[in-house]
C-alpha cells in the first residue's frame, strides 16, 4: 500500500516487518527489552539499538513503541526502520539507529529517502548513533528500576518536595528514610523523568545533584 493510505495504522502495536537473526559467529547482539511503556517485550538487533531502546523506554512524551515496524519499497530498493514511535500528543517518530562510521553514500541515501517518506505523511525521522557511554551506563541502572512496583506512592510526594530545589541525592535520602528502602522509588522518579538530573556526562552516585530547573 501507498504509505499515505496506511499511514493511520497504528504501526507501535503490529507486529515486526521481518525477524531478528541469530547465528553462530554473529558480531552483533540481539534480544528483547522489556517496556515499561507498553507492558511487553520488544525486539532490538545490537547494544545500540537497545540502549536507544531504553530511552525511548524512558521519554515521558513516548506512549508507544514498535520495533521494525514496516517495510518501505521504492525502485529497487527496500529498508525497514528500526523503530516507530507514537507520542502522548498522537504525533509519530521513525527511527533509525546507526552509528556514523556505518553509514556509506548509499546508506544515507536510503535514510534521506526515508525521512523525505515520514515528511509526505507528518511524521518526524530520526537517525542516531552510539550513545554517549555515561548516558548509556545510567539508563542500564536505572531501567533496573522502571517496573511500576517501584513507585510508593508516599515516597513520591516527599522526593518532590525535598527536591523543589537542587540537593545531593545522598542528602535527601538519608532525610527521607532507609536508603533500602527509599532509593528504588528515587531511581524509578529518575527512570521516568520525574525529577531534573543529569545523566550525560557523569555516572549516578551519591554526590549527584538532583531537582531543581530540568536538564
Amino acid at each position: 500500500m501507498p504509505l499515505l493510505a496506511c499511514a493511520t495504522i497504528r504501526f507501535e502495536m503490529v507486529e515486526p516487518a521481518r525477524r531478528f537473526p541469530t547465528f553462530r559467529g554473529q558480531k552483533n547482539f540481539s534480544g528483547a527489552w522489556w517496556s515499561a511503556t507498553t507492558g511487553s517485550h520488544i525486539g532490538y538487533e545490537s547494544w545500540v539499538e537497545r540502549d536507544w531502546l531504553m530511552s525511548f523506554d524512558s521519554s515521558p512524551q513516548v506512549s508507544g513503541i514498535g520495533s521494525q515496524p514496516f517495510r518501505l519499497s521504492w525502485s529497487a530498493k527496500q529498508h525497514v526502520p528500526d523503530y516507530f514511535l507514537r507520542l502522548r500528543d498522537g504525533g509519530a517518530i521513525v527511527v533509525d539507529v546507526r552509528p556514523d562510521s556505518r553509514i556509506d553514500a548509499q546508506d544515507q541515501t536510503t535514510f534521506d529517502q526515508t525521512a523525505a517518506l515520514c515528511d509526505s505523511v507528518g511524521w518526524q525521522y530520526r537517525r542516531v548513533g552510539d550513545m554517549s557511554p555515561i548516558h548509556a551506563a545510567n539508563l542500564r541502572w536505572l531501567s533496573g528500576y522502571r517496573h511500576p512496583r517501584c513507585r510508593r506512592p508516599g515516597l513520591v510526594a516527599q522526593f518532590a518536595e525535598a527536591f523543589a530545589t537542587a540537593k545531593p541525592l545522598a542528602e535527601v535520602v538519608g532525610e527521607i528514610g532507609d536508603p533500602i528502602v527509599v532509593l528504588p522509588t528515587l531511581f524509578h522518579l529518575l527512570w521516568c523523568q520525574e525529577l531534573a538530573v543529569d545523566l550525560e556526562t557523569r555516572l549516578l552516585g551519591p554526590g549527584t545533584i538532583i531537582g531543581g530547573e530540568r536538564r
